[in-house]
């Protein structure tokens, strides 16, 4: 495994940091430390009490942040997984051990770390004396717990049951400091945003959440960060910073909630609609009230290319619905529309797919979403009248079934609890169900009846025209 220590100045707690690691009770041939100067003045040096396998790289002089500090690492990383860990904080012996067990166990966990803060004077302790307390199992006893504070996620872990009792927003509490993650998880959604100087780490934790991953507080070990955080100092300040880049990229973040109807850089749903057989007032009167209510981007699937615009065309009425549909969202930046459907953003939360336009309200989406929401489901059917059923996914059910199965016989498991003719997709326009072959065994089904429960579907008869 690899510890990830990004850091920007602070040789003396670089110091201590390193001298706690190298007192692990993880085996310290399996452990490397990857320290990343991101371009200090003087630059960072190794000192000598450090863990055996130790390496220290520099960022690119373009870029900084911790961000791309994080990110360097993991490209200089050699192990299977990356535990982040920040360059003021002394970890307990078992630290890294604790953290550890957890993936053995399953390869989408992201585990989080504790910490305490303590106010932090330099040359209080040397590398040798830290060294000595955690190696002996006393690292608790370098500071009084009385004078230390705790970070606010506990509050969230509490009220959670340990992060057990589900919520949308549970990925917030994934921030650095102290955290680890298996390496092909962390390669498959992209690492950290280095366009973000703060805030990089929640938005990489909601794109965490979007891929299926499972959010662990580790609480059986602990570590001490040497100084109170930036963003308690500086609350207000940090806060203007980060939310309106946050909020852009992460469609649940509460100012999203409160916002009036724009196109955001990533839409809290992808509405798919089928108008290969529709007119233009059929999709106008879909597609108006979703643009002037919903935090939503439109997609208009066709079935074929752009309609002909030559004179015999024109005379004859050839594509004339579909002329009006393009003139009618030619500039309308949060409607596409595109021959085939698109496949599913892994980074918005919510996939609406209707089989043809349907009369809606402002509010029909928002309906749909807060019945998924109250059985906490990964699909949602809507009945529609003589069509198949409208088709809300959750992406992130989606994507941490797709993951336990190994992407085969998803579709065949869905059709199986629903029945093939509850399941018909967007692009099946011959009458008749889809057929399906048998699903996986019962095992793999019992693993998707988490996601995909017969049980909490809602079968919600006209709830997009209400």
């Amino acid at each position: 495994m690899s510890v990830i220590v990004p850091a920007y100045g602070g040789q003396g707690e670089l110091d201590l940091v390193l001298a706690a690691l190298a007192a692990q009770s993880y085996p310290a041939g399996l452990m490397e430390v990857v320290v990343v100067d991101d371009n200090s003045a003087p630059p960072l040096r190794l000192p000598e009490l450090r863990p055996e396998h130790t390496r220290l790289v520099a960022t690119a002089g373009e870029s900084w942040g911790s961000a791309h500090a994080v990110n360097t690492g993991a490209g200089h990383a050699d192990g299977q997984v990356l535990l982040r860990l920040d360059a003021d904080m002394v970890a307990y012996h078992d630290h890294v051990e604790q953290q550890m067990r957890w993936h053995h166990a399953a390869d989408y966990l992201a585990v989080l770390g504790h910490k305490r803060f303590v106010e932090w004077e330099p040359g209080r302790f040397t590398p040798e004396q830290v060294h000595e307390k955690v190696a002996a199992g006393e690292a608790e006893a370098l500071f009084a717990v009385e004078d230390s504070v705790p970070h606010w996620i506990e509050n969230v872990i509490a009220d959670t049951g340990g992060l057990v009792q589900h919520h949308p927003g549970i990925f917030r509490v994934f921030v650095g400091a102290t955290n680890s993650v298996h390496r092909d998880f962390f390669k498959a959604v992209g690492g950290l945003d280095t366009a973000l100087r703060l805030g990089s780490d929640t938005e990489f934790a909601y794109r965490l959440a979007q891929a299926g991953a499972v959010f662990v507080p580790e609480t059986a070990s602990s570590a001490w960060h040497l100084g109170m955080p930036q963003m308690v100092q500086k609350w207000d300040e940090g806060r203007h910073q980060r939310v309106p880049y946050i909020a852009q990229r992460v469609p649940l973040h509460g100012m999203r909630l409160t916002a009036p109807p724009r196109a955001w850089r990533v839409p809290l749903v992808d509405v798919v609609i089928d108008v290969a057989d529709a007119t233009a007032a059929e999709v106008d009167a879909c597609v108006a009230p979703v643009l002037a209510g919903q935090d939503a981007r439109i997609t208009l699937v066709t079935g074929q290319g752009p309609a002909p615009q030559d004179r015999a065309s024109i005379l004859a009425g050839d594509g004339a619905q579909l002329r009006l549909i393009e003139e009618a969202y030619d500039v309308e930046a949060r409607v596409r529309i595109a021959a085939e459907a698109p496949a599913a953003d892994p980074a918005v939360p919510y996939r609406l797919l209707l089989p043809r336009p349907v009369p809606l309200h402002a509010k029909s989406i928002g309906k749909l979403l807060a019945a998924m929401e109250r059985v906490d489901a990964g699909l949602v059917l809507a009945d529609l009248p003589d069509a198949p059923p409208a088709r809300l996914e959750r992406t992130a059910a989606f994507a941490r079934a797709r993951h336990i199965t190994g992407g085969t016989g998803l579709d065949q498991v869905v059709a199986g609890i629903w029945g093939a003719d509850r399941y018909t997709g967007l692009a099946a326009r011959e009458p008749g169900p889809t057929v399906y072959e048998p699903g996986p065994p019962d095992a793999a089904r019992r693993i998707l009846r988490r996601f995909f429960d017969a049980r909490q579907r809602a079968r919600l008869r006209a709830l997009l025209r209400r």
